[in-house]
């Protein structure tokens, strides 16, 4: 049976990337001003060793590297896990070379007002990310208000291992030096790998959450010969074992309610209520407000960037249990939320 979740949490993906370039600092900023429980950092590594935010390590979508001179002789094409990849990546860039670079809109042609701040904004390190957070914070205690929490998510970290940029004492460090200890702290890390999120939760106490695709397997169970997919541990067994590590799993929407081939919403699965019985929450991603994303009957009249009813696809996926989402558009998840 469906039951209420009293208070969702509102995870802003990417920062308000429905309105701002992702992986920003104002982007995040303007998240928090929304309203936004969290904010979430995509992590990757420079050539140095130092946590930047960025969507993935192949820059040339998200910055302008690809009109810098300088650069060009960097463009290459390397396999990152499994897939053959076309670009320009962090790891070959110090940071001093990555502050040179400028954000751009990832995806005009569904965000064409998010260009217009393309050149404005540096990729942040992930330290300049939570000193954001700390200067908020402290405004926030002095009015009663919660923290804003962070929600940083490791990118390729057996990839970048490999290379000798391990990511795992690097962002326990970060989160320590800026206060971020125990259960309570308001943090999670999540990660589409299994063995990432084993090796800190030896590391640290803040919880973790297990990152589930729709289809395919985790790449350090590929990297092994490991059978296991997704779809297995999204399963009793797979949850129980996750529980041994991590908090939580954070969800694609299809693993709660797939889309029929027409691209409405289907049944629900029980994910959430097997999630629960396990001890985990369930976070699901990711929500955004253009028709593009919506599911059928949620998108509203005109091409695939104007905006739908968000809110009425979020209605359904709380009505299972769901604890939190994150979302592209905060104000408009904090709305749906509150209903």
């Amino acid at each position: 049976m469906a039951q209420a979740v009293a208070a969702p949490v509102v995870i802003a993906h990417r920062g308000a990337s429905g309105y701002l370039p992702e992986h920003t600092l104002a982007g995040y900023y303007v998240a928090i001003q929304q309203g936004a429980a969290y904010i979430e950092p995509d992590l990757v590594m420079t050539k140095d060793g130092v946590l930047v935010a960025r969507h993935e390590n192949e820059i040339g979508e998200t910055t302008d590297v690809a009109a810098r001179a300088e650069y060009s002789s960097r463009k290459t094409t390397k396999t990152i896990d499994g897939q053959p990849l076309t670009g320009w990546f962090t790891e070959d860039f110090t940071l001093a070379e990555l502050k040179t670079l400028r954000a751009k809109e990832r995806i005009p042609s569904l965000r064409p007002a998010n260009a217009r701040f393309d050149g404005m904004f540096e990729i942040p390190t992930f330290d300049e990310v939570l000193a954001l957070l700390q200067g908020v914070n402290a405004s926030r205690r002095e009015r009663g208000l919660k923290p804003v929490g962070v929600y940083p998510e490791t990118k390729h970290p057996s990839y970048f291992a490999a290379r000798g940029l391990a990511m795992e004492a690097a962002l326990v460090a970060s989160l320590q030096r800026h206060g971020y200890r125990g259960r309570q702290a308001p943090v999670f890390i999540q990660s589409f790998e299994v063995g990432n999120l084993m090796k800190l939760a030896k590391m640290t106490d803040v919880p973790l959450v297990q990152l589930l695709g729709a289809s395919g397997k985790p790449w350090d169970f590929a990297e092994a010969g490991d059978p296991r997919t997704y779809a297995d541990l999204s399963k009793p067994a797979g949850l129980a074992m996750i529980a041994r590590y991590a908090s939580g799993i954070g969800a694609h929407k299809d693993l709660m309610i797939p889309r029929k081939a027409d691209g409405t919403l289907g049944e629900p699965t029980a994910l959430v209520r097997e999630a629960h019985a396990a001890g985990l929450v369930v976070h699901g991603w990711t929500f955004r407000a253009e028709n593009y994303f919506l599911p059928a009957e949620h998108r509203a009249a005109g091409a695939p960037p104007e905006k739908g009813d968000l809110a009425g696809e979020l209605k359904r996926f709380l009505a299972l249990g769901m604890d939190g989402f994150f979302t592209d558009q905060p104000d408009l998840g904090v709305r749906a939320a509150a209903r």
